[in-house]
């Protein structure tokens, strides 16, 4: 019997074979290039011919090299839903139906694969309950990021401050605005850095949120962690529904857990549940 391969492996995998020869492509064409010409062997316009060579290059690696990914991935690891949701979140694929999706290079074998593969689809993912896990958690503003945030802010007045004393007229009202928007984000982390109270609280019964009072797990479905946005403006929020028609959606990246132990933490009480009430 074939070793299941784990979703974390093949994520690694698909940024080994994937992200890292198109990163090299995209910066080794110009770098080249601007080698070149600093040797006086191409003209200084050729960097620019370089970057859009770079580009192209990069795109036909992608298209060429996620085609392969996605048949050895999806052959190898057995939770795949969860393996595609991942592949989307870190950017190694697209979504189904996106236009850059079919920019895909597959051939008849590889279409003929990915065919069969989706019938994998039609069974729900299979996990394990995490034994080291307490029978309750509660989830707290994390402290290393409210001060983070605190020093930015700090930072901010400090600026503000600095240009409000220029004296010139840009710069006055420049600096009146930095300094207010410091102002109001030292005041909002500052509440947070006193606020005690668990944000989340989830154990086998079911989940209370500050938002949203406790939930038994019979009442609640879909729930799970999801990734909105891209780069550094993205943002990581606990979504689930509950009483049928009602939903919560939670931020999560100024908690002490993160996107993947939250998760985990979902999977396992939802285990546990299952197993002390069904």
């Amino acid at each position: 019997m074939r070793e299941q391969i784990s979703v974390d492996k093949a994520i690694k995998r698909g940024h080994l074979i994937v992200n890292v020869p198109v990163f090299i492509a995209i910066i080794g064409c110009p770098a080249l290039a601007l080698y070149l010409s600093e040797q006086n062997l191409i003209p200084g316009w050729g960097i620019g011919i370089a970057f859009l060579i770079g580009f192209v290059l990069a795109w036909l690696i992608w298209s060429f090299m996620i085609t392969k990914w996605r048949v050895w991935a999806f052959e190898n690891v057995r939770n795949v839903h969860e393996l595609k949701k991942r592949a989307i979140q870190e950017k190694l694929i697209w979504n189904d139906g996106n236009i850059f999706e079919k920019t895909e290079i597959r051939n008849t074998d590889d279409k003929r694969k990915l065919k069969d593969l989706e019938k994998k689809f039609e069974q729900e993912d299979e996990y394990r309950e995490d034994y080291s896990l307490p029978p309750k958690i509660e989830i707290h503003f994390s402290k290393a990021y409210i001060y983070f945030e605190l020093g930015i802010s700090v930072l901010i007045i400090g600026v503000g401050i600095y240009l409000f004393t220029i004296g010139e007229k840009k710069q006055y009202i420049l600096g009146a605005i930095m300094a207010v928007i410091g102002i109001y984000s030292t005041i909002k982390q500052y509440r947070k850095a006193f606020n005690n109270k668990p944000q989340i609280i989830i154990d086998s019964k079911g989940i209370q949120t500050k938002n949203v009072e406790f939930r038994d797990w019979s009442n609640i479905e879909l729930e799970e962690v999801v990734q909105e946005g891209y780069g550094k403006s993205s943002k990581s929020y606990l979504i689930y529904f509950y009483d049928e028609e009602e939903f919560e959606k939670i931020e999560i990246d100024s908690l002490n857990v993160t996107h993947r132990e939250l998760e985990n933490i979902l999977r396992t009480y939802r285990i546990r549940h299952n197993k002390n009430y069904s």
